[in-house]
């Protein structure tokens, strides 16, 4: 049986590991396809993994991550690891971890939240590893429900 592979490329990132299922909706919080840019960009859904049963995997051409960016996709996929790529070569690899804290990335759901005021003050939450990951806020001690709705 022949087996189709994913192009290697040549500068950029690969994100790997990503959790089955999730790999349109982190590409969708990566802002991508950028308007106006004509970078390849690959996306795997349940690819076959020894370590995880099955995998999604994100590799993006010419562009390679912030700092706010690996955030969002540790909250989304923390068992996620990140491939930086120079000439075809992976130079850096990070295994992504949980941040203890995450600013300014989730807008807290109460209403009456200072973050949600005229104040001019960033949202933070405290992430908790508890059967997968919750965020508590910590102004108001809110938790989300959905931190993908509420990414901004």
């Amino acid at each position: 049986m022949k087996e189709l592979k994913i192009s290697p490329i040549k500068n950029g990132t690969a994100i790997d590991h990503i959790e089955p299922g999730m790999a349109l909706k982190v590409a969708k919080l990566l802002g991508i396809p950028e308007p106006g840019t004509r970078s390849t960009v690959s996306i795997a859904m349940f690819v076959k993994s020894k370590k995880m049963g099955f995998k999604d995997i994100l590799k993006i051409e010419d562009r390679e991550l912030k700092k706010r960016e690996v955030n969002i996709i540790s909250l989304v996929s923390p068992n996620a690891s990140i491939s930086i790529i120079k000439d075809e070569e992976v130079i850096k690899k990070l295994q992504l971890a949980l941040p203890k804290t995450v600013t300014g990335i989730v807008r807290c759901s109460n209403p009456n939240c200072i973050t949600n005021r005229d104040e001019p003050l960033e949202s933070e939450f405290a992430v908790i590893k508890e059967d997968g990951v919750r965020l508590r806020c910590v102004y108001c001690d809110r938790y989300v429900n959905d931190i993908l709705e509420s990414i901004v």
